[in-house]
């Protein structure tokens, strides 16, 4: 009996040891992905970014005419709709929708976790676009309309923030690999379409949709890192395959 009860004892630490470590590696991906927003905003700053900036954003368009995007005009189109999906309206309403089920599904204190992350990550891209202020490419015409600054990417960073920490939140209740990595990847892709259209239409320079998703996964990690505080001090609900598991 002593010798199972060790081998129990020594199950525990060892899973204990794993949830830690996964915790310090997501602290530390969140601390590098500010580092990095960090580092690239003080090279736009210094203006060491213009001329991979203007070589990118042609890179996209018809050669000897800027005002042309590459391909056919249903392919502009297709970059309208697809940037939308990084809308403070689109995303906006796919938070609410998914915060009203969370709460309908009883998991309250997970409704307002991604409400607070939502609006507080919107509120820091606004606080950082009207801190660098940084003026709309002018090199090629822009294939929608826009009126905020341009760094970082607004599209780019919710994206990130909000589909991203969807994911995350899906995957954690979903018990098969296959559809945790489907789901993942979904939210991966989403993200990655959002800051290329953003860049394809000419109304953001490349290190603006970089800056973007840098400091929206940042945000994203740092939201799974608070609700992991959260859930162990029982201010989160734990779904039944997290109670079992004992992990986020």
């Amino acid at each position: 009996m002593p010798s199972g009860r060790r081998k129990l004892r020594w199950a525990a630490d060892a899973i204990a040891d794993r949830v830690e470590a996964r915790t310090v590696v997501v602290m530390l991906l969140a601390a590098a992905g500010i580092w990095a927003f960090a580092e690239l905003a003080g090279e736009v700053l210094e203006g060491d970014t213009v001329a991979a900036d203007r070589a990118l954003l042609l890179l996209l368009r018809a050669p000897g005419n800027p005002a042309d995007p590459l391909g056919p005009p249903w392919l502009e189109e297709t970059g309208r709709d697809l940037t939308a999906l990084g809308s403070t309206v689109v995303l906006a309403l796919l938070t609410l929708a998914v915060a009203a089920f969370l709460w309908l599904r009883g998991l309250h204190g997970a409704a307002w976790l991604l409400l607070g992350a939502t609006l507080s990550g919107m509120l820091v891209s606004f606080a950082l676009k009207d801190l660098f202020d940084r003026p709309r490419p002018d090199l090629v015409p822009h294939g929608m309309h826009v009126a905020t600054a341009s760094f970082p990417s607004g599209h780019s960073m919710m994206a990130a923030v909000v589909y991203l920490t969807l994911g995350v939140l899906l995957a954690r209740v979903e018990p098969r690999l296959r559809l945790k990595l489907y789901v993942l990847s979904t939210a991966i892709l989403l993200t990655l379409l959002v800051g290329i259209t953003r860049i394809y239409l000419g109304v953001h320079w490349p290190s603006d949709v970089l800056a973007g998703w840098t400091i929206g996964a940042a945000w994203a990690l740092a939201s799974w890192l608070v609700a992991r505080l959260l859930q162990r001090s029982g201010r989160i609900e734990r779904t039944r395959n997290q109670a079992g598991a004992g992990t986020l």
